[in-house]
């Protein structure tokens, strides 16, 4: 077990934070009932994937934080990193068993993480820590009712250059965000499921879309 506050400095890469407004944080994860006793998880782990995994392995140069605040305990954070983890499958239920055996611990204090598994942190904590420990990333709130994320009329790179700046996003559960940090942007009219967004966010950085920031 030891103790990390986050990729090093200076490095370009992608974070993203999903917000659990009902996600279980403590106790014995139901994997039978990740999308009711557990409070949406199943959104969570969808959303957690797609930020996470390409084809045939990793992107190393991801990191998410869940953010678990359905209870019964505070507010929880749990910390993806993607150059480190290991046992990281793409099925959900493999990835439920992860989270459940990291919230069966005690919940750390506010402002520590404990690696649970490798590349698997757990800390306490809300979204106004995450925010403050991603100071050096250029923060976008998804939000379809603001404008869009990429320049208008600019076109799609005839070749992939991925784009280098650190960015970081934030988007929700099935229900609605509460804040307004980060610079509002939009992936289109409609609303999309976070792990769709997720998708679209990874093809617009990899392909070195113009961002409209």
């Amino acid at each position: 077990m030891h103790f990390e506050q986050s990729l090093s400095e200076g490095i370009n890469i992608r974070r993203f934070a999903v917000i659990g407004h009902r996600a279980m944080n403590k106790g014995k994860l139901p994997l039978n009932d990740l999308a009711g006793g557990a409070g949406r998880m199943d959104v969570l782990i969808r959303a957690l994937m797609s930020a996470l995994l390409t084809s045939h392995g990793l992107r190393s140069d991801v990191e998410v934080i869940l953010h678990l605040q359905g209870g019964p305990g505070p507010h929880r954070r749990l910390k993806f990193v993607g150059s480190e983890l290991r046992g990281f499958h793409a099925e959900e239920r493999s990835v439920a068993g992860l989270i459940a055996k990291a919230i069966r611990e005690p919940s750390p204090a506010i402002g520590q993480w404990i690696e649970r598994t490798p590349g698997l942190y757990d800390g306490g904590g809300n979204l106004g820590h995450t925010l403050s420990e991603w100071k050096n990333s250029i923060f976008i709130r998804l939000d379809a009712d603001a404008e869009r994320l990429w320049k208008q009329n600019e076109p799609i790179p005839s070749e992939s250059l991925p784009n280098e700046q650190t960015i970081a996003f934030l988007l929700s559960d099935d229900q609605p965000l509460e804040t307004d940090e980060g610079i509002p942007r939009s992936l289109g009219s409609t609303w999309l499921q976070g792990h769709h967004a997720i998708a679209i966010c990874h093809f617009l950085l990899d392909e070195g879309v113009q961002l409209n920031l």
